[in-house]
């Protein structure tokens, strides 16, 4: 959810800030700017609109080797010029980027307003422009380190001055921002993909946390100008991990991943000698995880259906009580901690606001948290009690795919482990371990489908409405199936139980309201062909995902998209790619923007 971009050095700074404002893209946004220093003189070009309608309105001949660059996703006021960052004081001498939401702005509003200042926007990001210019007096800095207390919500920052040229001042409270160290130069930013064309070397900071650089280096402290040593990392993704690589969109390119992505999802956690999965993040002994009572998952958006297979697979499978909760609820609830039980949190950037903030009340009533995400050193995994990274690699459409299917992984490993130490023989537990490992494989028997599936979807494209419907271990799969073609291609869809159809969905069945049922081949088959042939007799057109060799399909299903015969705990996996294509090609159909769909951000920041 919106992007910041900071530099200084010896380059020109607009043409650094505009390339990492559209490696910063996939985050979702609906407006853009820069603003670029040039000994005392800062100028500021933005507007509403994409990255490339930006760069039109720079001028060739901006000159300046600081600046800073933002990428808007609109929480407080309507999409237009004048909302877009970076937002400057009344002078035009202090110029600010902002990602979060601060809640008492309507009040140190007021109080600025009193004080003369007069306001040019409808955001609550521009007061932070003139709270920081009414504590200048000469160190941005420690003007900065007044300001951020007297900020109520989320933030992070990147701020500059006329009369300091050269210097940037980031600050962060609940919204990322890292540090890329270059030679003779150096980078802020709200996600590392934005300078990975110039460092692989990333600061990342903590809440409370106030980072000064310019050219030559950087300090940190936090508002008691107590000093901080960092720790440097290594950003370990490649150039081209954040590239197309020759598909026409990020989405597709990483539909296309998931056999690559679930093998590394994998890779060195399958121990074949004692048929379980090797998880050494968790940080947890032996002792501690039979000690294990109950599972709880917390999660939101495509990672919550992740959750809900998880907690599925370990009760039927390790025979643990477990659930998924909404991560948006958690936190104000008062959520009850059990004794013995373990929680993950779920999420692909490691930095969902919801999920995040779940995390910290579950820790504060003495919950042992685990973290699953796929970004190195962001903030969930640094703050949890241990966890799994999945190795999916840059995931950059907004609608998630390869990051689903490696968190799929990285539980059903967990699941094998508990169920290994509790009551699963060596022998069940080999056919299992055997089952991951040819994951891959079968996902790309699925992907080698994709001109059949294509075919469907273009069929059913101009349908305003669907059901997405499954049982077992593939009704949350039917879930993350409407939430996908919702997504990319803006199309109503609604995901059930197959069982409830006949408690009220079956109201909209018509002939205009296609039904996709996922009919895996295991013990629920017969159950979901019921249902389907409940949709039949009231005429609604039927698509149904199905298992390759079984004709009796053919006579109550409009169209079938097959998927090759694998166990019963793998049809999840076989299911979804599927689903991803099947809304990817409906919503290019519809000529739908699916890297960056309308009104969606990929790391939702805010609550």
């Amino acid at each position: 959810m919106c992007g910041i971009v900071g530099y200084c050095g010896v380059k020109q700074a607009s043409e650094v800030l505009l390339e990492g404002l559209k490696r910063l893209e996939y985050r979702g946004y609906d407006s853009a700017g820069i603003c670029v220093g040039e000994g005392g003189c800062l100028t500021t070009v933005k507007c509403k609109g994409k990255i490339r309608e930006l760069r039109s309105i720079v001028p060739v001949d901006l000159k300046g080797t600081y600046g800073i660059g933002h990428t808007r996703w609109a929480t407080h006021g309507e999409v237009n010029d004048q909302n877009a960052h970076p937002h400057s004081d009344c002078s035009g001498n202090i110029s600010i980027v902002h990602n979060g939401i601060i809640e008492n702005y309507s009040v140190l509003k007021e109080k600025l307003q009193s004080d003369g200042h007069v306001f040019k926007s409808d955001t609550d990001s521009e007061v932070i422009a003139h709270l920081v210019s009414s504590l200048y007096t000469g160190d941005l800095e420690k003007a900065v380190k007044l300001a951020a207390p007297l900020l109520k919500g989320t933030y992070g920052i990147a701020c500059v001055h006329a009369d300091e040229p050269g210097v940037i001042i980031g600050a962060r409270n609940g919204s990322p921002l890292v540090l890329g160290i270059g030679n003779d130069e150096m980078f802020l930013a709200s996600d590392v993909t934005a300078m990975m064309s110039y460092t692989r070397q990333a600061v990342y900071l903590e809440d409370g946390e106030i980072v000064r650089i310019d050219a030559h280096g950087y300090t940190t402290s936090d508002v008691t100008d107590r000093a901080i040593t960092k720790k440097i990392e290594h950003i370990d993704w490649e150039l081209q991990e954040i590239e197309k690589g020759g598909f026409p969109t990020y989405m597709e390119k990483e539909i296309f991943e998931q056999p690559l992505s679930v093998e590394r999802a994998m890779k060195g956690r399958l121990d074949k000698e004692i048929a379980t999965g090797h998880l050494g993040g968790l940080n947890m002994t032996s002792s501690e995880l039979l000690n294990v009572e109950r599972v709880k998952l917390v999660a939101t958006g495509t990672s919550y259906h992740a959750a809900m297979v998880a907690a599925y697979l370990l009760e039927t499978v390790a025979r643990i009580p477990s659930t998924a909760e909404l991560s948006s609820e958690v936190r104000y609830k008062n959520p009850v901690v059990e004794r013995n039980a373990l929680h993950f949190v779920i999420s692909q950037s490691g930095e969902t606001a919801d999920t995040l903030y779940a995390m910290r009340e579950l820790q504060r009533k003495g919950a042992r948290v685990l973290g699953i995400c796929n970004v190195v050193g962001s903030t969930i995994p640094r703050e949890s009690d241990g966890g799994v990274y999945i190795h999916s690699g840059p995931e950059i459409a907004v609608a998630s795919t390869k990051a689903f299917t490696s968190q799929l992984t990285a539980l059903y490993l967990f699941t094998l482990l508990m169920a290994r130490m509790r009551h699963l023989s060596f022998e069940a537990g080999s056919r299992i371990l055997e089952a991951i490992e040819s994951l891959p494989g079968l996902i790309a028997q699925v992907l080698s489908n994709a001109d059949a599936i294509k075919t469907v979807a273009h069929k059913y494209c101009a349908h305003g409405n669907f059901l997405f419907l499954g049982r077992g271990l593939n009704y949350p799969v039917a879930l993350e199936g409407a939430l996908k073609l919702k997504e990319i291609s803006y199309i109503h869809a609604e995901g059930y139980s197959a069982a409830e159809i006949k408690h009220g969905p079956i109201a909209l069945i018509n002939e205009e309201t296609p039904s996709m049922f996922l009919v895996p081949d295991d013990r629920l088959r017969d159950k979901v062909i019921t249902s389907m042939k409940e949709v039949k007799a009231r005429k609604g057109k039927i698509i149904a995902l199905a298992v390759n060799g079984h004709g009796d399909i053919d006579e109550i299903a409009d169209d079938i998209i097959y998927v090759p015969k694998a166990n019963d705990i793998l049809y999840p996996f076989l299911m979804v790619v599927p689903l991803q294509l099947f809304a990817y090609y409906c919503a290019r159909k519809l000529g739908r923007d699916v890297d960056q769909p309308r009104n969606l951000a990929k790391s939702v920041t805010v609550e």
